[in-house]
């Protein structure tokens, strides 16, 4: 059971991430799905995404609970049905979910890849980054913040959100693994803790309301 790597953030919040390497047929022993997630998963026409399905309530599991736990609102946000927060995601070979009984929470995992370059000033004032010489480097730190955003565009789950006009991130350095963030939406201002860490190419990325 590849469980790749539990991360405990505080007392109230832990993730947990795993690297999807078994069959579908293998993730399926032992997870009983709903009728809603089993028609989810039906739909879904990649194996990898099927299997990255299954493999998060392996992870659930982990935390304790079970697939009929956790219910999503209209917005598509999913929670638990205990009250605590939960966020999901998954990229690839990698899944990951965090599980917070105070503080509202957000998770996202990305391949680090070139396509981030064409598409960055959709997200983020790209020139802000233009003393950044080394690709690599720019890649990384611009998937960083593009997993800042998602992480925290699922927090606030609201339509019309937008990641360059409302969410801000501040500038980090790598050494760091930390930042912060704040949206400012519809006149209302939030914050937010961010934390990052980097394992085989990919980048995951977490957030805490303050």
């Amino acid at each position: 059971m590849p469980l790749y790597k539990i991360v405990k953030v505080n007392k109230d919040t832990k993730v947990y991430i795993w690297k999807v390497t078994e069959t579908e047929q293998e993730l399926s022993k032992g997870i009983d799905l709903t009728q809603h997630c089993q028609n989810r998963m039906d739909g879904m026409k990649s194996e990898l995404h099927r299997r990255g399905f299954l493999s998060i309530r392996h992870l659930m599991a982990e935390a304790g609970y079970v697939d009929a736990d956790l219910y999503y609102d209209e917005f598509g946000k999913p929670h638990l049905k205990d009250g605590n927060k939960i966020s999901i995601t998954h990229s690839n070979h990698f899944t990951g979910i965090i599980i917070s009984s105070k503080k509202e929470v957000g998770i996202d995992i990305e391949m680090q890849r070139e396509k981030i370059l064409r598409i960055a000033h959709k997200f983020t004032p790209i020139e802000e980054y233009r003393t950044i010489a080394n690709t690599d480097a720019l890649i990384r730190k611009l998937t960083i913040v593009w997993g800042c955003k998602e992480a925290l565009y699922k927090i606030y789950a609201q339509q019309g959100l937008s990641f360059i006009h409302h969410i801000d991130v501040m500038d980090f350095t790598f050494d760091s693994a930390a930042t912060t963030a704040e949206i400012l939406f519809h006149g209302d201002l939030s914050n937010y803790q961010i934390r990052f860490l980097e394992f085989e190419g990919f980048t995951c990325v977490y957030a805490l309301k303050s």
